[in-house]
Formats: C-alpha cells, sequence, structure tokens
C-alpha cells in the first residue's frame, strides 16, 4: 500500500541536504520516533523505492525527511528536484531504529546522515529517558553537520545527554579544537565502555563504522541482543 503525500515545502540544511515536508490528507501517520517511510518512484520508466526517516513526531498527517543528495544516486536525485505541489508515492512508517526502553541508559553513534533516524530518538529521550544518553555523531566537516544547532541545544537543556562530534576533514579547521577521525577510534574516549552493558545501542551510518562499533561494543561487554541497527550493514560492509 502506498500513500499520496505533497510536498509542502523544502528547506535547505546544508549544500547537499535539504529537508522536505510532506502531507498526506486523510491519512494519520502513526510510527516510533527512528522509523522511516519509503518513497517510490521511476527511474528510466523502472519503477524503485528508497527509504527515508521521518524526523518529527508522530499522530499528524505530516512527514518531515532529511535527505542527502549524491550525484550517483537515485533517490535522493529524484528527492531532491521534487518542488512545492508536487505529488509522490510513500508507504507507512516502519523500520528497526527507535528507542526500546526510556528507562534502559542509551548509546547513540551515527555518522552523516545516518543521524537521521538517531535525531528523533535522541530527542525522544531526552524528553522523557529517565537514564543517561551519549550521542557520538560523526561528519566530515562543521558546514555539513546536520541538526547541531538543535543537538546542541537539547544537550543544553537534558542533564541526562551528552553529544560528542567527530570530524573526518578538519584537521585544517582553525575553527575546530574537537575530535578528528573516525567515529569509532573515539568511542573508549567518548563512552563509559564500562556501562555498555547496561546500555541499549543504537548505530546508524556508513556500514563498515556500524560494523566496526558493533564490534568493539561487544567487546566492551555490551549485549549484543541490546545492540540496535537496521541490519543490512554487515552485507554491504563485505561487498568489494
Amino acid at each position: 500500500m502506498t500513500i499520496t503525500a505533497t510536498v509542502a515545502d523544502v528547506h535547505r540544511m546544508t549544500p547537499d541536504v535539504k529537508q522536505f515536508r510532506l502531507v498526506a490528507d486523510d491519512h494519520r501517520f502513526e510510527f516510533d520516533p527512528g522509523q522511516h517511510t519509503t518513497v517510490h518512484f521511476e527511474v528510466d520508466g523502472e519503477a524503485d523505492a528508497r527509504p527515508y526517516t521521518a524526523i518529527n513526531e508522530p499522530g499528524t498527517n505530516q512527514l518531515v525527511l532529511t535527505i542527502k543528495r549524491y550525484d550517483d544516486g537515485t533517490g535522493s536525485v529524484y528527492m531532491h528536484d521534487r518542488t512545492p505541489g508536487d505529488e509522490i508515492e510513500i508507504e507507512p512508517v516502519e523500520g528497526n531504529l527507535y528507542v526500546r526502553d526510556l528507562d534502559r541508559d542509551a548509546v547513540f553513534v551515527a555518522t552523516g546522515t545516518g543521524i537521521t533516524p538517531l535525531y528523533p530518538m535522541v530527542k525522544q529521550y531526552a524528553r522523557a529517558g529517565t537514564g543517561t544518553a551519549t550521542l557520538v555523531f560523526g561528519e566530515r566537516d562543521q558546514e555539513h553537520l546536520i541538526f547541531r544547532e538543535s543537538l546542541d541545544q537539547l544537550r543544553a537543556g537534558a542533564e541526562q545527554l551528552s553529544v560528542k562530534y567527530v570530524l573526518s576533514d578538519a584537521a585544517d579547521d582553525r575553527a575546530w579544537d574537537g575530535r578528528t577521525g573516525h567515529v569509532q577510534d573515539h568511542l573508549p574516549e567518548s563512552l563509559d565502555l564500562e556501562d555498555v552493558a547496561d546500555a541499549d545501542c543504537y548505530l546508524c551510518g556508513v556500514p563498515e563504522m556500524v560494523v566496526e562499533t558493533e564490534e568493539l561494543l561487544a567487546d566492551a561487554g555490551a549485549d549484543e541482543d541490546r545492540i540496535f541497527t537496521e541490519g543490512w550493514e554487515a552485507d554491504a560492509a563485505g561487498e568489494d
């Protein structure tokens, strides 16, 4: 089943990321923060589809999608060509990434647009979580750190939340005095690994990062059944 939604407005967030507000008349989207819809489209006459996370609150007739454009992509190029008034076909919201237990400590690790499912989950935890939560978010540079202002505001207003950024291409950025390199290299210093056995861990981003982080957390004592990903990353990381 697909739902017809209208592009209500489009907002550019970074040089290659746009945010789309979709409205579906006569439909109410119910989902858990972190889950995704699937956008259907055609490429050269062939049907195709791609998943994108809803970052807004559930319970309305709207979805807000944050999408990075990849020049060699299909779904992202299609979406970045959409303008207000366009109609698109989408599926109900579902997916494996959502907060399992707001009473357990939580670890969130993201790279790039992997932040899109974790961002609404972090918002939910900051509002209703009873434990402590840490987000470690890796990007190329400051210009591409989507949601940074919102995350900083969340961190300032929630004592139980810690947000840490890692930039991979910031070695020559004199305005950046934070962590540089790869996210997984900074996890031992960014997380209290002695406590991960009692935490739920949510990972999303570059497949290699997800796989390496799963292994690091498991080695530190995290329950493998409490490490949550979308589930396809191991196969992608194994591709030549």
